[in-house]
């Protein structure tokens, strides 16, 4: 059973301002509830198009969104080719380039996903150290713990996960694969907590939350393919296109923040100019300058939407 409560749903779907016979993408298709909301707005005329790269969430989507298949095209594909994939429908495409009127991410991992033991993403199941959202990839979170340098595991616990005791956790999986073999995620979240000082584990989170945080992002170059796909995204944008983007984790909302500010349009000209002569313009509009978190509501219903954050931009008719 694919059980997965949507975050920020309602305000992410109002955020794309869809029109029935627009053309939609839906980036993350996950358990699907952004893709029905979307989907269960347009007309016959319109049309969504969603990725997922995992097979488990495109069955399940080909079922919730069984009435409203007139209007979906399920696409298997890590959403770093929107631009390539979209290419390959005539349905979108204007003068040589993709068109379409709002492109949604949701950066949260699926429920599902973290719950499936198998999957080894939670350190609350010892399972085999895998953490891969497309199954046919080939670097898992095994070959990271047991074969790249000290180093490497280092900077990745302290980049991608936060985690301020990254040397010593780095440390003592290199001391422990030296004697053999870490295969599970039980394994290395012993080797975690060894790391982190008592005090340090009393309070707070679990403390193998950061570190397999870390790997996750890792395993799945989760920074380096959001931000390529959102560059593309801006470009795929129709006229009053819409890009709204859910970020759960401050590396991510960064990357948002920084990519919608470089396509703002600002003024270049001297402080001491009277009037702007630089011409400058921007290629978006920011919907909402503060981000958007869940409601009250909303958080005792899913306490995993606690660190949601819903960034919206829009395309600008006119580009410099």
């Amino acid at each position: 059973m694919f059980h997965h409560i949507t975050v920020l749903k309602q305000e992410a779907v109002e955020g794309l301002n869809i029109k029935p016979d627009g053309i939609y993408v839906d980036c993350t298709l996950g358990g699907a509830g952004h893709s029905y909301e979307i989907a269960s707005r347009l007309s016959s005329e319109g049309l969504l198009i969603a990725f997922d790269q995992d097979d488990a969430a495109l069955d399940n989507a080909k079922e919730r969104l069984a009435p409203l298949m007139d209007r979906v095209k399920l696409v298997r594909s890590n959403f770093r080719f929107l631009e390539e994939q979209l290419k390959l429908d005539s349905r979108v495409m204007k003068s040589g380039q993709p068109q379409v009127d709002g492109i949604l991410f949701d950066l949260g991992v699926s429920s599902p996903q973290l719950d499936e033991a198998e999957r080894g993403f939670s350190y609350n199941h010892d399972a085999e150290l895998d953490m891969r959202m497309d199954r046919t990839a080939k670097l898992t979170a095994r070959e990271i713990v047991n074969d790249w340098p000290e180093q490497e595991i280092i900077r990745i616990l302290f980049e991608y996960g936060e985690e301020k005791f990254a040397r010593r956790i780095a440390g003592k999986i290199v001391a422990a694969r030296a004697k053999g073999p870490i295969d599970s995620t039980g394994q290395l979240v012993e080797l975690i907590k060894e790391g982190i000082p008592a005090a340090a584990r009393r309070n707070g989170p679990h403390p193998a939350k950061r570190s397999f945080q870390a790997l996750r992002i890792a395993v799945n170059d989760e920074l380096g393919v959001f931000e390529e796909a959102l560059e593309q995204s801006i470009r795929c944008l129709a006229p009053e296109g819409r890009v709204a983007v859910i970020t759960f984790h401050s590396l991510e909302d960064r990357i948002c923040k920084q990519t919608f500010a470089k396509y703002v349009e600002r003024c270049t000209c001297p402080g001491d100019f009277p009037i702007c002569v630089c011409g400058t313009k921007g290629i978006v509009k920011l919907i909402n300058r503060k981000p958007i978190e869940a409601s009250v509501e909303e958080l005792d219903e899913n306490s995993r939407s606690r660190s949601a954050k819903l960034r919206i931009a829009e395309k600008l008719h006119s580009q410099g």
